[in-house]
């Protein structure tokens, strides 16, 4: 688990709601580190440090190199508390991971190809169904995102999660069915289209005969 983005914090030494707001009037954010068989630990991150990354995205869903003095811990975010009237950051809580810890994520979807797609040239509608998949995953090897790829699929076709390729070691939490990722349907004019074509052949066959 290398090469990780490093988040600096601060020991906080004291505890209980009073050193919290302390701690935000001193423009930071109070937390804690909790797992990994050792006691819970209590912390300050900078509030400006801290709402950069949560403006970044994904800080709910990847690794982070906490490093707490000249310590370093490898963790992973559970839980920003927020205040209700601004939407600011009150309170983080971080979970310590080793590589053979397993964790729930949500993985994003990303979908390529959407210009090789026989069915969206034809006019089918492109239904998403899940952006992104709650999955069970390693550690060590947590994947980015889950790639479906368009190229040759035609109209009605449906990609469920058994047609996704997943590293090793990862499954699904939703285990009692192949649950659908998106599907290309054919558009209802599409459908009246074709309808008022093959009626148009039937009567010009009734007349030749």
């Amino acid at each position: 688990m290398a090469n990780l983005p490093i988040l600096e914090a601060e020991a906080r030494p004291g505890t209980g709601k009073g050193a919290a707001r302390q701690a935000r009037r001193d423009g930071y954010v109070p937390g804690v580190v909790y797992g990994g068989g050792k006691d819970p630990q209590s912390i300050n991150v900078k509030f400006n440090v801290l709402l950069k990354e949560l403006k970044a995205g994904k800080f709910l869903s990847k690794l982070i190199n906490l490093r707490v003095g000249d310590e370093d811990t490898t963790v992973i975010c559970r839980g920003v508390q927020r205040d209700v009237t601004r939407d600011m950051p009150t309170h983080v809580d971080f979970l310590r991971l080793s590589e053979r810890s397993r964790i729930n994520l949500h993985i994003p979807v990303e979908i390529i190809n959407h210009e090789k797609c026989p069915g969206l040239r034809k006019g089918g509608v492109l239904t998403v169904v899940r952006p992104e998949v709650e999955l069970k995953v390693n550690a060590s090897a947590i994947p980015e995102k889950l790639v479906v790829d368009l190229e040759g699929r035609q109209l009605g076709d449906t990609v469920k999660i058994s047609d996704i390729a997943l590293p090793e070691g990862t499954r699904p939490m939703i285990t009692d069915r192949d649950f659908v990722i998106l599907n290309i349907s054919t558009p209802k004019g599409l459908i009246s289209d074709d309808d008022e074509d093959e009626g148009t052949e039937a009567e010009t066959e009734v007349a030749e005969g």
